[in-house]
């Protein structure tokens, strides 16, 4: 098919090298990395990569999708895209990704990482939530010690993305990886005491969690049941994007800067950035991202509104307020982590930074 004609913003555009059907309404594209683009799309298992779509309404809209391809293997990014009833982007891509197409992309974002890959974990997917899984699943087996096991729901057997591919994983480390399938076409939607009955064996490790809504609720709910310490839980919600990181905008918070208390002595900014150090004057109503942005810092975003992930940053020392958090847990406020999109200074001196 013809290629969408989309205006330059500078961002990075990746072509379709492959598109393969996973199940009726799933496919996978693999996206090639030019060689010079290659540490910018460097990632950690977990993340996903902000797709730009052609759109008749709004010129395009931006979407996430989760890597399923693991950091370790050769060859190009892989993103699953599943249908969704109403869901204009993943509609699009299905019916129209192919071969050859360039398509724009963020660079990979996200905290849904496993910090060691020699950790024991449980893995809890619902339906295209094993895309992210999948991809940390593929490098503890490549790279780590881990055991793990995964407890992978679908609608029923036709819907199971990747099922081939489990198989033979679970046929070649039978010892480190156990693979439990549950269909709802068999066994009926899944139950918060179901879950915590199949999760109770492995309810001490580290534990991944991403799917459909309600399917993360349950699980949620399943090991509050068991006990199991927050702080050892993360989830990976999917959201649609209402603003587009790929129009350009004035990165400037209009609305802060007339708030602005010029009285007010701003805050002493230390910031960590692409191995490089930088120090401002950061004004007390600017949110992070605006501000680092309007110095002509690279700081990565994608939605600027706190739904998901992809300016996350480290506070090292200093606090700030983020205004909206839709997607960070509670572990991650624990260890520091923050939307720059959304925070704004507290204390005198703040120290950030980007890993």
């Amino acid at each position: 098919m013809t290629e969408p004609e989309l205006p330059d913003t500078g961002f990075h555009r990746l072509r379709v090298a492959r598109v393969v059907a996973e199940t009726p309404d799933a496919c996978s594209l693999e996206l090639e990395v030019p060689e010079d683009l290659a540490d910018k799309f460097h990632h950690k298992s977990g993340q996903f990569l902000t797709l730009r779509i052609p759109s008749d309404r709004t010129g395009s809209v931006g979407r996430c999708y989760s890597l399923c391809s693991a950091p370790c293997e050769d060859g190009p990014l892989k993103v699953a895209v599943k249908r969704v009833r109403d869901g204009y982007g993943s509609n699009w891509l299905c019916d129209n990704a192919a071969e050859g197409m360039a398509l724009e992309v963020l660079p990979p974002a996200g905290v849904f990482t496993p910090k060691s890959l020699d950790t024991d974990l449980l893995l809890l997917a619902g339906g295209s939530g094993i895309t992210p899984i999948m991809s940390i699943l593929k490098s503890v087996l490549a790279e780590g010690t881990g055991r793990l096991t995964l407890l992978y729901a679908n609608r029923d057997e036709r819907s199971v993305i990747f099922a081939d591919e489990l198989t033979e994983l679970a046929a070649q480390h039978p010892d480190r990886l156990t693979v439990v399938h549950w269909l709802e076409s068999v066994q009926g939607l899944p139950s918060v005491s179901q879950l915590a009955a199949l999760a109770a064996p492995w309810a001490g490790r580290e534990t991944f969690i991403c799917g459909p809504s309600e399917f993360m609720a349950a699980a949620s709910a399943a090991l509050s049941e068991l006990d199991v310490n927050r702080k050892r839980v993360h989830l990976e919600r999917f959201v649609s994007l209402s603003r587009n990181p790929f129009e350009v905008e004035d990165t400037v918070d209009a609305s802060a800067e007339s708030t602005q208390d010029n009285d007010e002595a701003p805050t002493r900014l230390d910031v960590e950035l692409d191995g490089e150090r930088h120090s401002f004057a950061w004004p007390r109503q600017r949110k992070l991202l605006d501000f680092l942005l309007e110095k002509g810092l690279d700081a990565p975003y994608s939605c600027r509104e706190g739904a998901c992930s992809a300016c996350a940053c480290r506070i090292t020392s200093g606090e700030v307020k983020m205004l909206n958090n839709e997607v960070l847990e509670p572990v991650d406020l624990d260890e520091g982590i923050v939307l720059a999109c959304q925070s704004v200074p507290v204390t005198d001196d703040v120290s950030v930074s980007y890993e």
